[in-house]
Order: structure tokens, then sequence, then C-alpha cells
């Protein structure tokens, strides 16, 4: 009971991953849902290997966002809207790389203050990708201004 409890909480993908895993995947070319897990799986050298319950429902609420749409074949593409949130996603991505190359080399502090901004950063990303499609375009413009803004302070700390 105990080792299922721990497969359960210790997935080593976090939560959220798949959405964004998705987005990038398909920016390249549009793929079907079993494309996405044959993918993932042999990405991953079969460590992850999303199920096709969490792929499909999750491609149907990609559709209703309007991030991607489903092509005659059944392949599924990223819309204008999805390109656009990749693009998002790959921006903020590079802002928090480089912060986290600086706070890795600070040694142990410096991983320990890393864990932390991560589990701050995917708490709020849990909670914002659950309504970031019902933002308005000023929501989101205020929003991306706010974690560029937050970043900047932390460029500007480490400077």
């Amino acid at each position: 009971m105990i080792s299922e409890w721990f497969q359960r909480v210790g997935s080593c993908i976090p939560r959220g991953f798949s959405r964004y895993f998705i987005l990038e995947l398909l920016k390249e070319t549009p793929h079907t849902g079993k494309e996405i897990i044959d993918y993932a799986a042999k990405q991953s050298n079969g460590i992850w290997r999303p199920s096709p319950g969490l792929i499909y429902p999750l491609l149907g609420r990609l559709l209703d966002e309007g991030l991607v749409k489903e092509t005659d074949d059944g392949r599924y593409q990223l819309t204008k809207k999805g390109r656009d949130t990749a693009d998002d996603v790959d921006k903020v991505n590079e802002i928090i790389q480089k912060q986290l190359e600086v706070i890795f080399r600070l040694g142990n502090v410096g991983r320990f203050v890393a864990m932390d901004l991560l589990d701050r950063i995917s708490a709020m990303g849990a909670i914002l990708s659950s309504d970031f499609a019902n933002m308005t375009d000023d929501e989101a413009k205020r929003y991306r201004q706010f974690l560029e803004s937050e970043l900047g302070k932390l460029d500007d700390r480490d400077k």
C-alpha cells in the first residue's frame, strides 16, 4: 500500500506539465493523441507514458479553449492562439532558466531557494492554467507584466 502511494505522489512529471508538453510538441507538426503518447514515452525512455485518460481529455480542453484544432485526418494542430500561448511559455521558460542557473551556482542554499521558487511557480501555474482560458486580453497582459516585473526584480538582485 505504501509503495502504491509513493508511486502516485512521486511522479516524475509535475502537475500541469502535460498541457505545455502538448503545446510545445504541436508547434512542430500536427499529431494524433496516440502519437503524443508514443512520443512522450520515447523521449523519456519509457519513464513517462501518459495515459489516454490524461491526453484525450486534455486535448478536449485545449480544443474548447481554442488553442488547438483537429484536422480532417484526426491530428491536432495549434491555432494562432495556441501558438501565441506556446511562445509566451517559451519566453517565461527562458527567463526562469536564467534565474535558476544563477541560483544553482550558489550551492545548497541556492538549491533550496530554487526548489522553493519552483514549488511556488508550480502552484501558481496550476491555479492560472485552470483559469487562463477565461482571462480577458487585458488580464493576460497585466499578468504577463506582473511576471516580467517579478523576474526583473530577481535579475536586479542577482546583479
